[in-house]
């Protein structure tokens, strides 16, 4: 009886090897199905990548006006008076924690 199961046993492992992979081509991490979550990742990272580099071209423009070449004395000045705590008389300083 087990050399006529013998004969099947290669057939056997090949489907149950065919249902394994497909079953993870579906429902895996990468599979089928998880493409609505990779979609919603991709959008929210998407959009925090929009968000850093509107940041970044911030910081960018704002470092150009402190170099040498194109020295902007406003800002210099802001930057002096945040960094070193003093306020002009007129000024109107409100505190936050950072």
């Amino acid at each position: 009886m087990f050399a006529r199961l013998r004969s099947y046993l290669p057939t056997a492992a090949l489907a149950f090897l065919i249902f394994y992979f497909g079953f993870h081509a579906f429902t895996g991490d990468r599979g089928l199905l998880s493409s609505t979550q990779r979609d919603a990742t991709l959008a929210a990272k998407t959009q925090e990548l929009e968000t850093l580099r509107t940041q970044r071209q911030d910081l960018e423009a704002r470092a150009q006006l402190l170099r040498d070449t194109s020295l902007s004395a406003d800002l210099l000045e802001e930057r002096a008076r945040s960094l070193l705590g003093f306020a002009h008389p007129n000024d109107y300083v409100i505190r936050v924690k950072p």
